[in-house]
């Protein structure tokens, strides 16, 4: 094992620990299981480098709670965030806490292994030091992609970056619910992001910059 290679699994309901650890193990990494939020920041002092893989709504303290308690104590893993809710707001608020991805339930092992990945991929090439010069770079390319978009491309994803759904937007800008379902397509073509969670961080990041 590498010492970016353990998956931290935070959920409240036994069987996707279970699943999702197995998914974990299969894939070669070392999987650690948490029942609650409260249970896993117990162990802060001892964690583990690697990642957290966290679902968002659990009992008293949820998945964007403990996004905060992280940043709070200076935790830098990555952290990804399942929902079982399809709720774009929900995953725009867990982005612009510091989540590296959004999973909504249920997903395909595959979907999760690209996701866990992904999200250690990108802490290993962007280790604590080069932090602020890679955020730099990062948001110099995404504001050269959302350059390119039309008026009305920037209008569709505003609103999707404020967790709007297709509905909404329709009606805020008057067009057709099928028309917004264009221009998200267009969103993703045009700026290279291959699922929404994406698509909303690129975002984030260019304003960031």
């Amino acid at each position: 094992m590498t010492s970016r290679s353990c998956v931290h699994i935070v959920d409240d309901e036994e069987t996707v620990l279970r699943s999702v650890s197995f998914a974990v193990a299969a894939a070669g990494y070392a999987a650690r299981v948490y029942a609650s939020a409260d249970q896993f920041l117990e162990g802060l002092e001892t964690l583990e480098d690697g990642c957290v893989v966290t679902d968002l709504q659990m009992p008293r303290l949820d998945g964007i709670a403990l996004l905060g308690r992280l940043d709070a104590a200076g935790v830098r893993l990555p952290v990804v965030v399942m929902s079982g809710k399809a709720d774009v707001a929900l995953a725009v608020e867990a982005m612009k806490c510091g989540a590296a991805d959004f999973l909504e339930k249920p997903f395909s092992t595959k979907t999760l292994m690209a996701a866990i990945g992904g999200a250690l991929s990108r802490t290993q090439q962007h280790p604590a030091g080069a932090e602020n010069a890679a955020g730099a770079e990062n948001a110099a390319l995404h504001r050269r992609r959302l350059a390119g978009l039309s008026p009305r491309q920037h209008e569709v994803l505003n609103a999707v970056v404020q967790g709007k759904s297709n509905k909404q937007i329709a009606r805020d800008l008057g067009i057709s619910p099928r028309t917004v379902e264009f221009h998200r397509a267009e969103l993703m073509g045009r700026t290279q992001a291959s699922n929404l969670s994406e698509l909303i961080r690129l975002s984030l990041l260019a304003r960031a910059g």
